[in-house]
């Protein structure tokens, strides 16, 4: 009889895994899906008609999987095509919005500034002034990433990343866990694998880190798709005498990842400066 009840929990564990994997492999299907035709408008039950699934079923579904709605992850595809347009091209931004399925420059232009925090034409013409920002400190530790570590509330990081890798790490505690927005605290290191957090409104937050290698082409610092990244599983709940202590570890995108669409070196470039204005 013990034979029988551990042979129907291999069975239903087996059976978990499969939904799992049928569950992963609908959403990448959509996710391609809806990269091939940003310029198309899309809908819920469009989508989930595609991969055969009800449009409630499947909400929950890519949710799950992706750690974000349908709806959320459509507008950060957008945007980052439209990043990744503006830096390979001359086109005007009229064009680049319509073909990521922003026809109103009004629109563009606020949607872009609100994820990314520029305009479309700031972006494209500040890449190369962060890029060379960003990479004097291949060779120097960053001057702030020990400030106020006495502060509560306070998270202490302690990072774990690839031995081979070289680059910056930036971390952020965000109000949503897709990294769409700036942090309402974050930093950076480069020079060692751990870091606090201070500064931190009350709240409840997702806790992100992405690995960014050293470059020379200023594109490997604004369109993040073959970034390492990291998150922690659970939300973090903060008040005002948090102190906690957590351990994030960074690894290779997987394909349903949402887009790191935040500027992160203009995020560096502002945290330094308002460090040095104090």
């Amino acid at each position: 009889m013990e034979k029988g009840l551990l042979s129907c929990k291999a069975q239903k564990m087996k059976l978990v895994i499969l939904m799992n994997d049928a569950h992963t492999e609908a959403v990448n299907q959509t996710i391609q899906y809806m990269k091939e035709h940003l310029d198309e408008p899309m809908t819920t039950e469009q989508l989930a008609d595609l991969v055969g699934y009800s449009p409630f079923h499947f909400s929950r579904v890519f949710k799950r999987v992706t750690g974000i709605s349908l709806r959320q992850y459509l507008s950060a595809l957008r945007v980052e095509s439209g990043k990744i347009e503006l830096l390979q091209s001359p086109s005007l931004l009229v064009k680049i919005g319509m073909s990521i399925g922003l026809a109103s420059p009004g629109t563009f232009n606020t949607r872009f500034k609100q994820f990314v925090g520029l305009s479309p034409k700031r972006f494209r013409s500040t890449t190369e002034s962060l890029h060379r920002y960003v990479n004097q400190y291949e060779h120097k530790p960053l001057a702030w990433a020990e400030e106020e570590r006495h502060a509560l509330p306070r998270i202490h990081c302690r990072i774990e990343a690839p031995e081979a890798f070289r680059g910056m790490i930036y971390v952020g505690l965000f109000p949503r866990p897709v990294p769409d927005q700036r942090p309402v605290s974050g930093t950076a290191v480069n020079k060692n694998r751990t870091c606090i957090l201070t500064g931190i409104p009350n709240g409840t937050y997702y806790m992100l880190a992405a690995g960014i290698p050293w470059s020379l082409n200023p594109r490997d610092y604004f369109l993040l798709g073959k970034s390492l990244r990291g998150k922690l599983e659970d939300p973090v709940h903060i008040d005002e005498g948090t102190d906690l202590a957590v351990k994030i570890t960074l690894r290779e995108p997987l394909p349903y990842d949402p887009p790191i669409v935040v500027n992160l070196p203009l995020l560096l470039f502002e945290k330094d400066r308002n460090n040095s204005a104090r």
